[in-house]
């Protein structure tokens, strides 16, 4: 049971943090646009979540499912309109 809530946690956190980077750093990235965006940055991050994994309660799916949810994050994040920069920006 602790190992799902841990996936859960992953999958949400990956989500939210992605999301919220993309917004906020890479709006007027061009290459966030391309298609293949969230795959590469899901890929990425569970490479990097990968090594936890040798931890007793996360497991590899707790890794696929943090990977999952920055390329979902990463989605969302650039589905958002530009906004056009303020006189401040």
């Amino acid at each position: 049971m602790l190992g799902l809530l841990i996936g859960v946690v992953a999958l949400g956190g990956g989500f939210v943090g992605a999301r919220s980077f993309v917004r906020r750093r890479l709006r007027y990235v061009d290459a966030v646009q391309k298609p293949a965006a969230p795959l590469v940055a899901g890929l990425a991050a569970t490479a990097v979540a990968l090594p936890v994994a040798a931890l007793p309660v996360v497991t590899v799916m707790t890794a696929v499912a943090f990977g999952v949810g920055v390329a979902g994050g990463v989605a969302s994040g650039r589905r958002e309109p530009r906004a056009l920069p303020g006189p401040g920006d």
